[in-house]
């Protein structure tokens, strides 16, 4: 299993300073990667970041951390925009970036600008956004005319480092989230409420595995990021999960956990040190 953080980009932890800050004391403190949410939270009250910016003064802040969106809802941007950017942020970064796609669980960030307030509609603009990326990154010439988007002989570049393409990991746990994640490279889903209580057992999430694992058509591999919450140390709430088939932890932070001083102290206190045979 390997570890990173979670920083719920919403209020205090909007402002991309101090998203910075922790993630210069994760990459110091051994996490591997830190996730951003995407959301436009001001929409309901609540000031958000922007994941582009915050990811990118990260990637020139560090060295090593994986960089994660948990999750973009892809049927807000243009899939060739989405594309072009991340393959900007793919080079910047030295090649670790990761994709986590979403429908967008709140339908007022799209309805309040005229969007698709239908998850319906906005899943089927995911399908189709995806295989974009996919063949935009890929470098192949693109020629498509869809329900949702028409492209005419357009090549990316430049390319993203990573090849074939970035690796994208997709959120949500209906039946058709889980088929949809078994196509591409991993799933990722939230462990906690903003509570701080745990709202998916290990046998719960054995389940969904095992439902993604049968619809998967390949053996490359696959990973399991789950949310959660653990105290300096703490490894006994990771081992059942780890035995799930979880493959990465994200510690949560956000502003139920405390102030911004007790999230860099979590922070700076370092992954839950397991042992070998984990």
């Amino acid at each position: 299993m390997r570890f990173g953080i979670e920083v719920v980009t919403l209020g205090e932890l909007a402002d991309p300073r101090r998203v910075v800050q922790l993630a210069e004391a994760a990459e110091a403190a051994g996490w591997e990667a830190l996730v951003v949410w995407d959301h436009l939270g001001f929409v309901w009250g609540a000031p958000s970041g922007d994941p582009w910016i915050i990811l990118a003064a990260v990637a020139q802040a560090t060295t090593h951390l994986r960089l994660a969106t948990g999750v973009t809802p892809l049927a807000r941007h243009q899939p060739q925009m989405l594309a072009h950017m991340l393959a900007a942020l793919d080079r910047l970064s030295e090649g670790r970036v990761i994709l986590g796609v979403g429908l967008g669980g709140v339908a007022e960030e799209f309805s309040a600008f005229g969007g698709p307030g239908d998850a319906r509609v906005r899943a089927a603009m995911v399908d189709e956004g995806l295989d974009l990326l996919d063949r935009f990154w890929r470098g192949d010439p693109v020629t498509h005319q869809g329900e949702y988007y028409q492209v005419t002989g357009v090549t990316l570049a430049p390319l993203p480092l990573q090849q074939p393409r970035i690796p994208i990991w997709i959120g949500g746990e209906s039946a058709q989230a889980l088929r949809r994640a078994a196509r591409w490279d991993g799933w990722i889903i939230n462990g906690v409420n903003e509570a701080n209580e745990f709202v998916r057992s290990p046998a719960q999430m054995a389940e969904k595995i095992a439902y993604i694992r049968q619809h998967r058509s390949t053996g490359a591999r696959f990973e399991i990021a789950m949310t959660g919450l653990t105290q300096p140390g703490e490894t006994d709430v990771i081992q059942p999960y780890r035995e799930a088939g979880v493959t990465w932890w994200f510690e949560t932070l956000h502003g139920y956990r405390g102030d911004f001083d007790a999230l860099l102290a979590r922070v700076d206190a370092g992954p839950p040190h397991l042992n070998s045979s984990l």
